[in-house]
């Protein structure tokens, strides 16, 4: 028997997942490019929309923690050959995240300018916040079913199906954030930030079409309920629950990042929403091997073969790292022009460059910490993970982000504290697996 999984069957999971991931934020900074270079308020409407896709995020990464568990629990049954057990789970699941995005829609709609305005935004930035919000927020149901059914692929060992969804959803977004945006002259009207909130809708509603055709024509599941509960929903609510409370954790940091910006003024939250959105970029970047490392080892998990995940984990994070130094590589050549993609307003520019470094030498750190994310979610380790979190935010990212305010220094203080996040939460993470996995072997 082998004792370690080879590059070529990680591969087979980590490329078309590292594809698809980047086609999600590939969707933001389309939205943040188009947006950015307007005529009209460009930086006005480049923060609204930075503040806005934060907050969005926020919401979509803490209730969409069911696509982990889900996967978690199909790759362990389908490594332990009892794929039959969670038959019933995975259509409870998609109607329970259908149902609780109905919800938050609502809610958040409702509440949208108290909201933004605890972002710290006024005037124009929360008009634009706003309406523009109002538009996205039809998404969520859209995105939450997707995710649960991308869960699901995961769970199966298969990233490809969502890989091809993605992708044609970005390709749908690019080409309507262009006509909407700008409009076509003598046929349709310049919608401004509205349309790049249309756009982002449509490609949503593609993506789930295609998810669905492939969980009808591929996959052993179907979407008819039953009243029993299937048994595995008590242990996937629970793990979802440690894991919206660690996700929750994670947007408690970046909306203290983006409040302090936004306090600093609206140049510094336009740099910032370009520069959390490309931070953002490269994590579903490197996070294509995090997500190979969810499916291998539940998969592993369940199948009790603990010699291989040790090995699984120490491959992937090398290959992981790899990606953190080619980014690395290939941004510092194209250092200045990176930030002219986005945004002309020289002060912008000027604050975008003076700190986007700090932002490219985090990503092995960033790679590590997303590499052993995805091996502790596979394995189903939500509340540990959960703690890491906590800790990381509340004990490290909060305080330094105190301290570097209160000396002034700004978006240096911002990615600082980002920077000794990543650090708790990578160093955590190893040495727990070590403690724990290296034993068993």
């Amino acid at each position: 028997m082998k004792e370690k999984i080879n590059f070529k069957e990680i591969n087979k999971l980590a490329i078309p997942a590292i594809i698809a991931g980047i086609a999600e934020p590939l969707i933001s900074l389309t939205d943040v490019a188009i947006i950015g270079n307007v005529k009209e308020n460009a930086v006005e409407a480049l923060a609204a929309a930075g503040i806005v896709g934060s907050f969005i995020s926020a919401i979509i990464w803490i209730v969409a923690q069911t696509k982990t568990a889900i996967s978690a629990i199909v790759s362990q049954h389908f490594g332990a050959k009892r794929i039959h057990a969670v038959k019933t789970l995975v259509p409870q699941v998609i109607a329970f995240n259908f149902l609780f995005s109905i919800i938050i829609y609502i809610t958040t709609s409702w509440f949208a300018k108290a909201i933004f305005s605890a972002y710290n935004a006024e005037g124009l930035i929360l008009n634009y916040a706003q309406d523009y919000y109002n538009i996205r927020a039809l998404g969520y149901p859209l995105t939450l079913v997707t995710f649960a059914l991308f869960g699901v692929f995961r769970g199966l060992q298969n990233t490809v199906w969502a890989m091809i969804c993605s992708i044609t959803g970005g390709i749908v977004n690019v080409i309507l954030d262009y006509i909407l945006v700008y409009g076509i002259e003598g046929y349709l009207p310049a919608l401004h930030l509205k349309g790049a909130a249309y756009a982002s809708v449509i490609a949503q509603a593609v993506i789930l079409i295609l998810a669905l055709f492939f969980f009808f024509t591929r996959t052993p599941f179907s979407l008819k309920l039953r009243r029993k509960i299937n048994p595995n929903m008590k242990v996937l609510l629970i793990m979802s629950a440690n894991l919206f409370v660690r996700t929750a954790a994670l947007n408690f940091a970046i909306y203290l990042a983006n409040a302090y910006a936004t306090n600093y003024g609206k140049n510094y939250i336009a740099a910032l929403s370009v520069l959390m959105n490309i931070w953002l970029f490269f994590a579903y970047f490197i996070d294509g091997y995090a997500n190979a490392a969810n499916a291998l080892s539940g998969k592993l998990l369940g199948a009790g073969e603990y010699k291989k995940l040790w090995f699984l984990s120490k491959d992937i994070s090398k290959y992981a790292i790899v990606i953190s130094f080619f980014i690395i590589l290939f941004c510092f050549i194209f250092y200045s022009k990176i930030g002219l993609i986005f945004n002309k307003d020289e002060e912008v520019l000027f604050l975008f460059s003076s700190v986007f470094w700090i932002v490219l030498l985090m990503q092995p750190i960033n790679a590590i910490a997303f590499v052993f994310d995805g091996i502790f979610k596979g394995l189903g380790e939500a509340q540990y993970l959960r703690n890491v979190l906590l800790a990381a935010t509340f004990v490290g990212f909060w305080p330094v982000l105190i301290i570097s305010d209160y000396f002034k220094l700004n978006l240096y203080g911002i990615w600082i504290a980002f920077t000794v996040w990543m650090l708790i939460r990578s160093s955590a993470l190893v040495i727990k697996f070590r403690n724990k996995y290296l034993k068993a072997t």
